[in-house]
């Protein structure tokens, strides 16, 4: 099996990836670049003629990768090397180097869906709210101060918590609309469980429809008991409002530009946001058994 090999330079070491995939019988060359110069690089490779395309790193590596393959039949393969590595975890891609060589090699192609907010394409999910503001605080901590990205995002997140507000959106579906304040609101890619202990985790990755969660206001307290709850499946009427069969969302604001992490990556956009999914879009190497099934 032939393959262009894109790795995320600050993720993993290029050597140790190709010995892994030389091992599982993958022939490549693997290119070492930085994250920001993924997907330009899987447009190359695609330019190039490459059929199957291996990307090595994180959560934020793959969704440049889906961003230049959704909608072709080029495939995408995923070597997990980020700190979360949510799609691989759904996908039942092992986090072992060696162990997801091997589903590369050995594995099926499938289907996913993906979705995007004003072009720009996510494979899990987009936040707006408290949580984007923490992604911005963490990688402010990475940056200057070298910590660790869980440790960064412990302190992250209890400034911002420390500093906590709403936003007022007005969000429309299907011709209506409504104005919130939340902290919160929470657009996925497929459904999303809520409690322990598959909390984030996704059933379905074809299922063609976007999972819109709205924290209702609360101060503190209140937040944090409400997700509280949410994580021991015992959630009350007040706590949440979640939005079921959507597969289109605008999302307003009066701001000049609101601020959302997209698959864990903070950036801002000049509303309205408009969000879409888009069934099946994505061609991926999965193992054979496992992981959110596909109908």
């Amino acid at each position: 099996m032939e393959a262009a090999v894109i790795l995320n330079r600050h993720k993993g070491d290029r050597g140790e990836v190709a010995a892994a995939l030389s091992a599982a019988g993958v022939t490549a060359t693997v290119e070492a670049v930085d994250g920001g110069a993924i997907g330009d690089q899987v447009r190359a490779a695609v330019k190039r003629g490459a059929r199957l395309v291996i990307v090595g790193g994180g959560d934020g590596s793959v969704s440049s990768a889906a961003q230049a393959l959704a909608g072709s039949d080029v495939t995408l393969g995923i070597l997990p090397l980020g700190t979360l590595n949510h799609l691989a975890r759904d996908l039942g891609i092992p986090l072992d180097l060696r162990e997801s060589a091997k589903v590369i090699a050995t594995g099926r192609a499938r289907r996913i869906d993906v979705a995007e907010v004003n072009g720009r394409t996510f494979v899990n999910n987009v936040a707006i709210g408290l949580y984007p503001l923490m992604v911005i605080d963490r990688e402010a901590q990475q940056e200057r101060l070298g910590r660790s990205k869980r440790l960064a995002m412990l302190v992250a997140s209890l400034r911002t918590l420390a500093n906590f507000h709403h936003q007022r959106l007005t969000l429309g579906v299907d011709g209506g609309e409504e104005r919130v304040d939340t902290p919160l609101l929470f657009v996925g890619n497929n459904d999303y469980r809520l409690a322990l202990p598959g909390a984030g985790q996704r059933d379905r990755l074809d299922g063609g429809q976007l999972c819109v969660m709205v924290m209702r206001k609360k101060g503190v307290p209140g937040f944090l008991a409400a997700v509280a709850r949410a994580l021991l499946g015992i959630p009350r009427a007040d706590d949440m409002v979640r939005l079921d069969g959507v597969t289109r969302l605008r999302v307003d604001s009066a701001r000049a530009a609101i601020t959302l992490a997209v698959d864990g990556e903070a950036l801002a956009l000049k509303p309205p946001l408009e969000f879409q999914i888009h069934p099946r879009a994505l061609r991926v190497i999965a193992p054979a058994n496992g992981g959110a099934r596909n109908r």
